[in-house]
């Protein structure tokens, strides 16, 4: 099906909407780490339950050590470091100037797709993507005051550097995830259905994720918040629902799209939420929709319209 992996890729763009806005409030009643060690061990939960369900056996089909490793970096990139530099930059910055960073994410894709893959992007490729981002940009930047462009430039200089250091791992972790998906279809060991692999590799990623979250928990506050969380029903829940639509659905279908289309496309569509989450925070957060906030969407609108132009 042509444009099987942009429109993916939107798709994960809504599911990490959702994301975005419970983990707004699973952060804040469990803590950053806390909530990410939950819903690492929650994934890989699920992935047993649906891999035991298509396949009679609760672990992904075997990989090669080399499909293995490529994977195990790209949850140590992706989740890991990314995940840790963002929410650092959250903290200093704040989340909107987080997002606003957040841009770089799909241009390092693109271009780590093109040095480890050779994909490239032609003409009309790369004025969508810029297109979208900048509608992006603008999005981001009109929520709230007038004078943000002033803002920019006097912010923290390690919150930016979190904030790009998050973005440029977002876009390394894809890249790497592709590159391990290509050597573990090469060598897997039994057939499976095509939609299968994203979600047999993402298993290789949340390992990553838990023993890398788990360590910074331990050295940072310990495991007592964990053990209380756990016992709590809301935060459970709340922690069950950023899985479904975080690290088990959304990047699953995230590893699905860069299946179908390039990784600069594929997260340059991916990076809508900031547009998708307008409304939603309107009615949730009481968040103004400005003027700046409508330009934008609909210049992010036009750039993704002109994907579906190629």
């Amino acid at each position: 099906m042509r444009y099987l992996g942009e429109l993916i890729s939107i798709g994960v763009a809504f599911s990490w909407t959702a994301t975005a806005l419970l983990s707004e409030y699973g952060s804040k009643r469990m803590g950053n780490l806390t909530l990410n060690v939950a819903r690492m061990g929650i994934a890989l939960l699920f992935s047993a339950l649906l891999f035991w369900g298509m396949t009679g056996s609760p672990l992904p089909a075997g990989a090669s050590t080399e499909a293995f490793m490529w994977m195990m970096l790209s949850g140590l990139v992706g989740y890991v470091i990314g995940d840790f530099c963002l929410f650092q930059c959250y903290i200093i910055i704040g989340s909107k100037f987080g997002q606003l960073f957040m841009t770089l994410a799909p241009v390092t894709a693109a271009v780590m797709a093109w040095l480890t893959l050779g994909q490239r992007i032609d003409a009309m490729g790369i004025v969508a993507m810029m297109v979208t981002l900048t509608g992006i940009a603008i999005t981001v930047l009109g929520r709230g005051g007038d004078n943000h462009h002033k803002v920019v430039f006097n912010l923290p200089l390690n919150g930016m550097l979190y904030a790009i250091g998050a973005a440029v791992c977002q876009g390394v972790g894809l890249v790497l995830s592709k590159i391990g998906m290509d050597h573990y279809e090469a060598t897997i060991a039994t057939p499976c259905e095509p939609w299968l692999l994203p979600f047999f590799a993402n298993f290789f990623r949340c390992v990553a994720g838990i023993v890398g979250f788990s360590i910074l928990l331990a050295w940072r506050e310990g495991f007592s918040s964990l053990r209380r969380n756990l016992a709590d029903g809301k935060s459970m829940t709340t922690a069950v629902l950023t899985t479904i639509f975080g690290p088990f659905v959304g990047v699953g279908l995230s590893l699905l799209a860069v299946q179908y289309t390039g990784a600069g496309i594929a997260s340059t569509l991916m990076a809508l939420t900031p547009i998708i989450i307008i409304l939603p925070a309107y009615w949730i957060f009481k968040q103004p929709i400005t003027l700046k906030s409508i330009v934008g969407a609909l210049i992010s609108v036009a750039g993704v319209s002109l994907f579906f132009l190629l």
